[in-house]
C-alpha cells in the first residue's frame, strides 16, 4: 500500500507541475513528450493522473479523521 501511494503522490506531482507549466507557460509537457495530447500515451499518463489524485483522497481523508493536518486549519502542532 505504501508503494501505491508513493507512486500516486508521484503522479500527483507530475500533473500538478503539467498544470502549471500549462498555466505560465502554455507548454503541455506530458503532451510533448508522448507526442500530442490525443497520442495514446499522452491520454495514458492523463487518465494516471486523474486516477491517481483519486486515489490520494484516502490518504487525505484518513489524515484529516485523525486530526494529524493541525496546521491545515491554523492551529500549532
Amino acid at each position: 500500500m505504501k508503494a501505491l501511494n508513493l507512486i500516486t503522490l508521484l503522479l500527483v506531482i507530475v500533473g500538478g507541475i503539467n498544470w502549471g507549466l500549462v498555466g505560465l507557460a502554455q507548454v503541455d509537457l506530458v503532451a510533448a513528450i508522448f507526442g500530442g495530447q490525443d497520442a495514446t500515451l499522452a491520454r495514458l499518463v492523463y487518465i494516471l493522473v486523474g486516477l491517481s489524485a483519486l486515489w490520494q483522497l484516502v490518504p487525505f481523508s484518513r489524515a484529516m479523521s485523525h486530526d494529524e493536518p493541525a496546521a491545515l486549519r491554523g492551529r500549532s502542532l
